[in-house]
């Protein structure tokens, strides 16, 4: 009688164990209710998936979303994030204040965005309190992609990779410099 009593205890044990790893390790869905509660009520996601990948070298995984948020500056001190635009900042002027005023080239597209999550701690990008979120506004793009860039004088970098919209066909990328999101134009299209 005390064989199937042990494993009865042993089965229990084992369930209990599996399922507090479940739900210690289980990242919640990314979703609208999930941007809002990270970024406020003027973001919906725009029908693109997530990509999660260690953007700033820390060994942490990120999480990049792309989004339509009407008002990027409203929430962000309540929500604690930074809202950055290395697209005009390259071109010469990136103050978000006055370039999310800017006219989009294409209308539909107006208040496209990168939110961005750094991750902290086991939980990476879904932990409690993040190392860092963003708002890359102003960034026209298509879809987007994350692929390494290679970097010759510095250690190597995952950058995203954006194909923008607009009759020219470009390429671009952003990266985390180390302090900030940079924006470098490629060229041609990814396609």
């Amino acid at each position: 009688m005390s064989f199937p009593r042990s494993i009865s205890v042993l089965l229990a044990f084992v369930s209990l164990s599996l399922s507090a790893v479940a739900l210690h390790s289980s990242a919640p869905v990314v979703n609208d209710d999930f941007v809002q509660k990270e970024f406020g009520d003027s973001c919906k996601m725009v029908g693109m998936p997530s990509i999660q990948a260690d953007l700033n070298g820390d060994g942490v995984e990120d999480i990049v979303i792309p989004a339509r948020c009407n008002n990027p500056l409203m929430d962000q001190g309540e929500r604690n994030y930074q809202v950055v635009d290395p697209y005009d900042s390259f071109f010469g002027y990136g103050n978000p204040r006055i370039t999310t005023q800017f006219a989009s080239e294409d209308p539909e597209r107006r208040g496209y965005s990168l939110l961005i999550i750094h991750g902290a701690g086991t939980d990476g990008w879904y932990s409690d309190t993040p190392k860092a979120k963003f708002m890359i506004v102003n960034l026209p793009f298509k879809n987007i992609h994350v692929k390494i860039l290679s970097n010759k004088k510095k250690k190597e970098r995952v950058g995203i990779y954006v194909n923008e919209t607009g009759g020219e066909g470009l390429a671009s990328v952003v990266f985390w410099d180390g302090r900030k999101y940079r924006y470098v134009p490629m060229g041609s299209d990814m396609e």
